[in-house]
C-alpha cells in the first residue's frame, strides 16, 4: 500500500544558482536522486506554491519547496525472520547492536539475509520508509550500534542531522596494528579505489572525510584506540587508519600481513593470525531524537572476540615488562 507524504524545506542561500533537481537532492537527501527527479517530472514538486517540472530551473535561495508524493512499499525485498539485538525502541526509531557477518542492505552477492530483510519481518510498516528506515550502515564484519528510522519524518530528520554533522556522534573502539604515540585528526578525501573497484582509498578526487582518534591503550605491537566520525564515507575508518600505516587488526582488505610481537607465545600468535575480521566496533551513538528533540545516548559492549584479543595483547605486554615504555 502506498503512503502519501508531504515534506517542506527551504532552499539555502548557499544553493544560489543551482539547478532545481540538484537543490532538492540536497534538501531531501533521504531519497535517491532518481526518485526525486521522477517526482519532479511528474509535477510533485512546488516552488513557492507553483508546480515546477523542469529539472534545469535555477534556484536563488530562500524558496519554499514542497514535495508531495507517494511512497511505494519496499516490496522487492523479502521479509525474513532473522533475529535483531534491539538496544532501544520507540514509535519513531530503533537502535540495534549488529553482530559480525551481518550485511546491512541487500546488494550484489547478498540478495537477502540482511538487516533490511529482518526489519521488514519484525516491522512490516517500515516497508513504507525508504530503505526500510536505514540511515547509515556498518560494514559486514564491523559490529555495533545502528539507528533505524521507523517513520519517514524520523528518517528525514536523522539523515539531515547526519549530513550537517550536527548533534550526531558516532564513536568506535578498534585495535590498530603498530604502536601509535598519540591521537589526532585525519582529514583526507575518500573515493573509489582506482583499480580495486570494491574498495575505497584516499584520493584527491574523493569526498571530504574526517576521522578523530585517541589512544586508549598501548600494547607491544598494537594499539587500542577510540575513534569518532565527523563524516560517514564507505570504509572510512579502515581507509584512514591504513593511510596512517596503522591498519586495523584482522582487516584483510586494507591491513596487509598480521604483525606478531617478537617472542610472543604461540597462543597469542595463533590468535592474531586467526582474527578474521577488522577489529572495529561501533560502541556509542549519541544524537538528538528526530521527533522529541531530546538528546539520547546508547552504548554497546565490546564483543567477546575483541575483548579476548585485547586481554591477550595486554598480558603479552605485561610479560615483557613494557607497560611503562610509552
Amino acid at each position: 500500500m502506498a503512503q502519501q507524504i508531504e515534506l517542506t524545506n527551504t532552499v539555502k542561500d548557499s544553493q544560489l544558482g543551482q539547478r532545481l533537481d540538484q537543490a532538492i537532492a540536497e534538501l531531501f537527501a533521504d531519497f535517491s536522486r532518481s526518485r526525486l527527479k521522477e517526482w519532479l517530472l511528474d509535477g510533485k514538486v512546488q516552488v513557492n506554491g507553483e508546480v515546477v517540472t523542469k529539472p534545469r530551473t535555477k534556484v536563488m535561495g530562500g524558496e519554499e519547496i514542497i514535495l508531495q508524493a507517494e511512497l511505494e512499499d519496499e516490496e522487492r525485498w523479502e521479509a525474513q525472520d532473522i533475529p535483531l539485538d534491539i538496544v532501544y525502541e520507540d514509535d519513531d526509531i530503533l537502535v540495534i547492536n549488529k553482530p559480525r557477518g551481518f550485511v546491512v542492505h541487500p546488494g550484489a552477492g547478498t540478495p537477502d539475509g540482511t538487516v533490511l530483510n529482518a526489519l521488514l519481518h519484525h516491522y512490516p510498516n517500515i516497508a513504507e520508509v525508504p530503505r526500510a528506515g536505514i540511515v547509515h550502515r556498518l560494514d559486514k564484519d564491523t559490529t555495533g550500534l545502528m539507528v533505524v528510522a521507523k517513520t519517514v519524518p524520523a528518517q528525514t530528520r536523522l539523515v539531515r542531522a547526519l549530513q550537517k554533522k550536527r548533534n550526531f556522534t558516532r564513536e568506535y573502539e578498534a585495535i590498530a596494528i603498530g604502536r601509535m604515540t598519540a591521537g589526532g585528526r585525519i582529514e583526507q578525501p575518500i573515493g573509489r579505489h582506482s583499480t580495486k573497484r570494491t574498495l575505497m582509498a584516499v584520493s584527491p578526487m574523493g569526498k571530504p572525510a574526517v576521522t578523530h582518534y585517541r589512544v586508549a591503550e598501548h600494547f607491544r605491537e598494537h594499539t587500542r584506540i577510540r575513534l569518532r566520525l565527523e563524516t560517514g564515507r564507505t570504509h572510512q575508518i579502515r581507509v584512514h587508519m591504513s593511510y596512517l600505516q596503522h591498519p586495523l587488526l584482522g582487516d584483510s582488505a586494507y591491513g596487509g600481513r598480521a604483525r606478531i610481537p617478537a617472542g610472543a607465545s604461540e597462543e597469542l600468535a595463533t590468535m592474531i593470525r586467526q582474527f578474521d575480521r577488522q577489529a572495529l566496533h561501533a560502541v556509542m551513538l549519541k544524537f538528538e531524537h528526530p521527533i522529541t528533540g531530546e538528546e539520547v545516548e546508547f552504548h554497546a559492549p565490546v564483543p567477546d572476540d575483541m575483548v579476548e584479543m585485547a586481554e591477550a595483547l595486554r598480558q603479552d605486554t605485561r610479560e615483557h615488562g613494557l607497560e611503562d615504555e610509552f
